[in-house]
C-alpha cells in the first residue's frame, strides 16, 4: 500500500501544479483583457521613430492606446496583483482545481458555493502568474496586441501547454 502511494504522490502534486499554472494563465488573461476593454477605444499614443527623415518629415503613427506594447508592458507589471480576488474551486468528479473570481469587476453578487478563498491560495495563484508573465511576456502582448481570438486557448494550451489538460474547460466571461 506504501508504494502504492508514494506511486501515486508525484501525479497529485504535479497535477496540483499543472492546475494551478493552467488556472493562473487563464486567469491573468481575463484580467488582461478585462483591463483593455476598459480603455476609452479613441484614446491613442505615437508610435514609430521620433527622428527626423531627410525630407523633414518624421515617422511617427498614433495607435489605440489599449493595445499599444507600451500598454500592454504596463498592465504585466501589476495585472498580478488582481489574483487576490481569485478563489480556488475543485470539480467534485475530476478533482480538478480551477480559480474564480471572488469578488466582481462591477460589484454585483458572486455565487461563491463550493469556492475557497484563502491567502495561500491566492499567493500561490500570484506566484504562478508572475512566473507567466514574465516567460510569456513576449507571447503575451503578441497575442493581445492583435486582438486575438481565444488568447486564453491559444496562449495557455496551444503555445505553451500550461494547460494541455483544459482544452474542453468552458470559456468563462468576466
Amino acid at each position: 500500500l506504501a508504494m502504492a502511494m508514494a506511486a501515486l504522490l508525484p501525479t497529485a502534486s504535479a497535477r496540483r501544479s499543472q492546475d494551478l499554472h493552467c488556472g493562473a494563465c487563464r486567469a491573468l488573461v481575463d484580467e488582461l483583457e478585462w483591463e483593455i476593454a476598459q480603455v476609452d477605444p479613441r484614446k491613442t499614443i505615437q508610435m514609430g521613430s521620433f527622428r527626423i527623415n531627410p525630407d523633414g518629415s518624421q515617422s511617427v503613427v498614433e495607435v489605440p492606446y489599449a493595445r499599444s506594447e507600451a500598454h500592454l508592458t504596463e498592465l504585466l507589471e501589476r495585472v498580478c496583483e488582481k489574483m487576490k480576488e481569485y478563489g480556488e474551486k475543485v470539480d467534485p468528479s475530476t478533482h480538478r482545481k480551477s480559480y474564480v473570481r471572488v469578488i466582481s469587476h462591477d460589484g454585483t453578487k458572486m455565487d461563491l458555493s463550493g469556492v475557497k478563498i484563502d491567502g495561500d491560495v491566492a499567493s500561490s495563484l500570484k506566484f504562478a502568474c508572475e512566473s507567466i508573465a514574465e516567460e510569456y511576456e513576449d507571447e503575451l502582448i503578441e497575442f493581445l496586441s492583435h486582438e486575438a481570438d481565444n488568447v486564453k486557448d491559444r496562449l495557455c494550451s496551444k503555445r505553451t501547454d500550461l494547460c494541455d489538460h483544459a482544452l474542453h474547460i468552458p470559456h468563462d466571461e468576466l
